[in-house]
């Protein structure tokens, strides 16, 4: 039984007057005195270069002294200069062959084992040493001497030849490393070995002494510590005895390691089968992997050169991993400069691109979605507050060109309301979700699966000019998107002549949603799939019963736009229906508590797209209270998402100034990359999958940072396990329009 609206509005209003009377004196000051904008620095921004050889198994890789990359592979020894993106054979075809092991020695020439032998490279012209017994698996090389190891022993270079060494050391040696005694430590698949320098043999593979007996990498960090890494994770030594290990608890993404070496800056990078974690100085650390960061995962050496970029040899090619230093401000230009290469069609839409051949930008071509609307109305609303921020020409002229064409989605459509999906120019022959017939068997298979299916075989519509195709069954966040973008463009932008032109577009849509008893409906006479917003659906129709709370919020944010812009009563009028007798604030109440089998993240967003809308417009103290409450337990619970578009939307809408650490962080960690990589977190050990009742996808147990998420759009979860289409290139407006928020409000300077 519904009870009175004015008895929910009443205790909504206590509450919320208890609430301020308790915190209003702390908040204040927390919002005002106390806050400190965000001073934007440069960074380190980090990008990808990558150097595949598919088909070859790189197994170690040096740096010389002139920026040159030297690589032992599973097919011989290759280099490639500085100026170059391709790889060269170092030796002739004769001596090719499988390679282990590259090193550069003190003298700046660089050494290379092979099934034939060692090699030493002096102006890059080949020595070959005859003395060695083949084959060798590692070089070594120190300020003093040479090392080769092999399964037939260990030599040392004196004076001009090698000189065999009789100690004790096992046959499958991975790595060597020196210490400041004048020691050797070595990696075995049998323990980690010590020589010092008087010969004599220390052995460590005792749980108590290594994470376990099997040794890939070792190396020393700035204090002399020695990390030890192989199957279990990492051991740490000091002085020969363990004081630390790093396993999957500690953010290895799997317990087999495979490489380690420490950064000029002190940061050691430990290589695994999963990617390569960066363990830096002040204890913090981070995970690079899947195809954005790395060639293949699988991680075999590293290498840094003289500005500190990391080179990765992986079993697919090599990575790397550059930095530059970079701000906020230096960040938005570039994304913007991407943004109308490739991700602004005709007329004026922003959108994401498509890529011919996986990952290759120079394949672009433009694409068509199904929320092209929604997203360009995110992408009205981020010009709309550039404009606002720096008054910039160029900002008011691509708003006004992007609202023209949400505008033109209407008008195409030749109907006294309706608009489209999107638009393409007439002459396309592909497109998403092509016209199609049902037969009767389809139809019925597709209604028991989902009874409120509609099928919609005629999708795509002719203009009546010719020029166009326009996609119709417009979806309901279609509408909360161009409801967004309406907003900020009027509220930041319009003048009045051109908010007499928003007021009359808005009045037309929601004139055309009255009509038709609250639902938007497409020229076949019916409602679309998911723009239902009518009460005989959402207050008594079972299968609605998900949508509920979700469209009953955006139908008032509809009306009380439409009353705001034109003080038209009409709009008042239709909305206090839905509320006093549809119970429409009552449904909307429900959605901090909704059931979590209904939940999607994209909700989220709609919600996020109409809250400013309600709070702006609303002018009853009672309805007010009710909506200002209801964002902020709304937000709580949003809070864990670290959503910097979530985040500036409530300060702005609230008019508070939270959260703000959170929203930088995802501004300066997410990549310049914008390809839709495969990111697949659920073939890692550190973290757990999770399938809460949701009706999502598998997510993961631990919020991941944005440089290793799939690339951001806001309808999809961020805590998703896997996901990703290398055939796209996302638009950058994901990032601008928080940014952009986040300048206007002077949170961001």
């Amino acid at each position: 039984m519904h009870y009175s609206v004015i008895d929910y509005l009443k205790k909504t209003v206590v509450a919320l007057l208890m609430l301020v009377v308790s915190v209003h004196r702390n908040d204040t000051r927390a919002q005002t005195a106390d806050f400190t904008p965000y001073q934007d620095l440069a960074f380190w921004q980090e990008t990808h270069e990558a150097y595949p050889m598919p088909g070859n198994n790189v197994r170690s890789i040096v740096l010389d002294k002139t920026g040159n990359a030297w690589i032992a592979t599973s097919t011989g020894v290759f280099r490639k200069t500085a100026e170059s993106s391709q790889w060269q054979a170092a030796l002739s075809t004769a001596e090719q062959g499988p390679a282990f092991s590259v090193a550069l020695d003190s003298q700046g020439d660089v050494w290379a084992s092979t099934w034939k032998g060692v090699y030493r490279f002096k102006n890059q012209t080949p020595l070959f040493f005859k003395e060695i017994e083949t084959p060798i698996s590692v070089i070594g090389c120190n300020d003093t001497a040479i090392w080769a190891l092999g399964p037939k022993g260990i030599w040392k270079k004196e004076g001009e030849n090698f000189v065999k060494k009789n100690y004790e050391i096992p046959r499958s040696l991975r790595d060597i490393s020196f210490d400041k005694k004048g020691g050797i430590w070595l990696a075995s698949d049998v323990g980690l070995y010590n020589i010092n320098k008087d010969g004599k043999t220390q052995i460590f593979r005792q749980p108590n002494e290594v994470q376990s007996g099997y040794i890939k990498g070792v190396d020393f960090d700035t204090q002399h510590h020695l990390w030890a890494g192989g199957l279990g994770g990492v051991s740490i030594l000091q002085e020969g005895k363990k004081i630390k290990s790093i396993t999957t608890a500690d953010d290895l993404p799997t317990v087999y390691v495979t490489a380690l070496k420490t950064a000029p800056d002190g940061t050691v990078w430990v290589g695994t089968e999963k990617g390569v974690v960066r363990y830096a100085t002040d204890g913090s650390h981070s995970l690079r992997f899947s195809r954005r960061w790395l060639v293949h995962d699988y991680v075999t050496d590293l290498d840094f050169d003289a500005n500190g970029n990391a080179w990765i040899a992986t079993i697919g090619g090599v990575s790397v991993i550059k930095r530059q230093k970079m701000t906020l401000a230096q960040k938005q230009d570039y994304f913007q400069d991407v943004l109308l290469k490739r991700h602004i069609r005709a007329p004026w839409i922003a959108g994401q691109c498509r890529l011919k051949t996986a990952g290759d930008l120079s394949t672009w071509e433009p694409e068509d979605d199904d929320n092209d609307g929604e997203y360009t109305g995110n992408y009205l609303a981020m010009e709309s507050f550039r404009y606002a921020t720096t008054k910039s020409p160029d900002a008011k002229q691509n708003a006004k060109k992007a609202f023209g064409f949400l505008k033109l989605l209407q008008e195409v459509t030749d109907t006294e309301g309706f608009f489209a999906r999107t638009i393409v120019p007439a002459d396309w022959t592909e497109v998403h979700d092509g016209n199609l017939t049902y037969t009767p068997q389809q139809l019925a298979d597709e209604l028991v699966k989902e009874p409120r299916f509609k099928p919609v075989e005629m999708r795509w519509h002719k203009s009546k000019d010719g020029k166009w195709l326009w996609k119709g069954d417009t979806s309901s966040d279609e509408m909360c998107g161009h409801m967004f973008g309406y907003f900020f463009y009027y509220e930041l932008v319009a003048d009045e002549a051109e908010k007499a032109v928003v007021r009359k577009h808005v009045a037309r849509i929601v004139d055309y949603l009255i009509a038709h008893n609250f639902n938007f409906v497409d020229i076949d006479g019916k409602h679309t799939r998911w723009s239902v917003w009518s009460p005989d659906q959402l207050n008594r129709d079972p299968e609605w019963a998900p949508d509920k709370s979700q469209n009953s919020m955006e139908m008032l944010a509809f009306l009380k736009l439409a009353h705001y812009m034109t003080q038209n009563e009409k709009y008042q009028k239709a909305y206090l229906h839905l509320i006093e007798k549809e119970h429409y604030l009552e449904n909307m109440a429900n959605i901090p508590n909704q059931n979590p089998a209904w939940f999607i993240y994209f909700d989220v967003m709609l919600q996020a797209y109409v809250y400013p809308i309600l709070l702006k417009a609303e002018t009853d103290p009672q309805r007010l209270a009710f909506y200002q409450k209801h964002m902020d337990e709304w937000f709580e619970k949003r809070k864990g998402d670290h959503n910097p578009l979530i985040n500036f939307i409530y300060c702005y809408a609230r008019h508070k100034k939270v959260e703000l650490q959170n929203s930088v962080d995802f501004l300066v960690d997410t990549p310049l990359d914008l390809i839709d990589w495969p990111i697949d977190h659920t073939t890692r050990e550190d973290i757990k999958i999770v399938r809460t009742p949701v009706l999502e996808d598998e997510q993961v147990n631990v919020l991941q940072p944005p440089s290793i998420r799939m690339t951001v759009r806001w309808d999809k979860n961020p805590w998703t396990a896997a996901g990703g289409d290398p055939h796209r290139e996302r638009e950058p407006v994901f990032w601008q329009l928080p940014y952009w928020m986040g300048r206007y409000l002077g949170m961001i300077r």
